[in-house]
């Protein structure tokens, strides 16, 4: 969720219209079992689950505009539709299936997919996914079909035309490979008596609709479908991108597309496929207990600092370990002793104003006698250069790299404002040149400005209380991708009657506000 609001707010600050649809998959076996050890009904038990995950949203500070349960009206309506739509193509009949199924996944396994193991606990012998290691057991039903097989020659070639479909590029080649070796027809229904938590096979009662059918029809209820035609770009489908999970990828890169394509529905633009985090290199499991709740991180941390490690740190291609030391470690080095320490140096009054630093250097620019030296032209550039960087990276859906780019920029500035001491600039001796120190506060304070606009969709919160206090205006315009450009905004700046205290210990408890010391991990 929290890598879907990144991007959202990204495009929101870039001054495009954004919809962010997250939500909970409700039905299926696992469910159903799982409602039953609870000893409650299911649609009970999904109401808990759903308020849970939309609290966990709101602590996160996730802005969705949808929430889709699949347990919804509007949902069901949707995946009848789309179902005698298959089934009017020609695409559903009716055949018995025999296959290894795993109700923890909620999908059948070939018998190449599978195979044996002992379970190191409790020593019991039994077949399991090769792929994700879930318990899988033998299963005979009548059930109905989507002709999978049919799509096979569609698939390949809007792989090849989509190359970037499935990201990152690893996993489309891997998706590409298993296409190209031969998909068999999907079994789309359980016997009802198997099967009773789910949408019913429109006209046949004796049959619940496959899990993962239902559950993906979902991305398309919320742009209002069934569409009149032309309605689903008014909705805002194809989607730009999808979030999922590494293990999920065989459903949104073959199933997907393909019940799509047999509709000739739009596909979506980009699937961002992540990888997994782990907790003392372990997978996590509630039925280990090797979990972490989410709602005591963010308690911990704070929910900005919990969104700028997740996205900074989590993996995409390989799976990132789970770590608080690691959480802190990252805290204090990128955001509290780089971005915190930075800061508190450009917004000292005691030696500078800033504010008549940024008068000075504007005026020195339109009378084109700007002081320059080599450390001020690098650092021209780099401002210059920071904001397509990023952006480039956002496009292509890297947020980390992104990240990367902006922290790796205040740390290059901590480095001028050193090199550059203003500090002695300002005292009157050899090094007395206070127009060049205006000029390196300025660059200074624009590379906080640029980067604290830029960092906004990662830590709205405290990236809008770090404008505040650099005193730039809260008018949306003063704070979008437009205005992290080096010079659009010279109306920022703290005035002297505006500082922060003048003491450094006041100067210090402001800044705690902002990014205080971790208790101890």
């Amino acid at each position: 969720m929290v890598l879907a609001d990144i991007l959202k707010r990204w495009q929101t600050l870039c001054g495009r219209e954004a919809i962010l649809c997250t939500g909970t998959d409700e039905h299926g076996m696992k469910i159903q079992a799982a409602a039953a050890k609870a000893g409650i009904e299911p649609k009970s038990f999904c109401d808990k689950g759903s308020e849970t995950f939309k609290d966990l949203a709101h602590r996160a500070n996730v802005n969705y505009d949808h929430f889709a349960r699949t347990t919804d009206l509007d949902h069901a309506d949707a995946v009848s539709h789309f179902w005698r739509l298959l089934q009017d193509k020609g695409y559903i009949y009716p055949s018995k299936h025999e296959g290894w199924y795993s109700v923890s996944d909620e999908t059948f396994y070939q018998e190449t997919a599978v195979h044996l193991i002992r379970d190191p606990a409790t020593g019991r012998k039994h077949m399991a996914s090769i792929e994700t290691n879930s318990e899988v057991e033998w299963t005979s039903e009548l059930n109905y079909h989507f002709r999978l097989s049919a799509l096979k020659d569609r698939l390949l070639q809007f792989y090849a035309q989509n190359p970037k479909f499935l990201l990152p590029a690893s996993r489309m080649e891997e998706l590409v490979r298993t296409v190209s070796s031969g998909v068999g027809d999907l079994s789309i229904s359980r016997p009802v008596e198997r099967l009773s938590w789910g949408i019913r096979v429109p006209g046949d009662s004796t049959q619940t609709i496959y899990v993962w059918l239902d559950a993906l029809v979902s991305y398309i209820t919320k742009a209002g479908y069934p569409w009149k035609n032309g309605g689903e770009n008014v909705a805002g489908w194809p989607a730009d991108c999808q979030i999922v999970g590494k293990d999920i990828v065989r459903f949104h890169g073959i199933y997907w597309p393909a019940f799509l394509l047999a509709l000739d529905i739009p596909l979506p633009r980009h699937i961002l496929s992540h990888a997994h985090w782990t907790l003392g290199h372990r997978k996590m499991a509630k039925s280990t207990g090797n979990v972490v709740n989410p709602f005591f991180a963010i308690d911990r941390f704070g929910v900005d600092t919990m969104r700028f490690y997740l996205a900074f740190d989590g993996g995409i291609s390989k799976d990132a370990d789970y770590e608080n030391g690691h959480i802190a470690k990252r805290y204090d080095k990128e955001l509290r002793n780089q971005l915190g320490n930075l800061l508190f140096r450009v917004m000292k009054t005691k030696r500078w104003n800033l504010r008549q630093a940024i008068k000075a250097t504007q005026n020195s620019k339109i009378a084109t006698q700007l002081p320059e030296n080599e450390l001020t032209l690098k650092q021209r550039a780099l401002l210059e250069q920071l904001p397509g960087l990023v952006a480039n990276y956002m496009k292509i859906l890297d947020i980390k790299r992104a990240l990367r780019c902006i922290t790796e920029a205040i740390d290059e500035t901590n480095k001028f404002l050193e090199a550059s001491a203003p500090w002695r600039l300002m005292h009157t001796g050899p090094h007395y040149n206070p127009d060049l120190a205006n000029h390196v506060i300025y660059l200074s304070a624009e590379a906080l400005r640029i980067s604290a606009i830029l960092l906004q969709p990662c830590m709205p919160t405290k990236m809008a209380t770090m404008l505040d206090y650099l005193g730039v205006s809260a008018d949306a315009s003063k704070r979008s991708f437009d205005a992290a450009r080096l010079g659009k905004d010279g109306d920022y700046g703290v005035d002297e009657s505006m500082s922060l205290p003048s003491s450094v210990n006041a100067q210090q408890r402001e800044m705690e506000l902002l990014f205080p010391i971790l208790e101890s991990v």
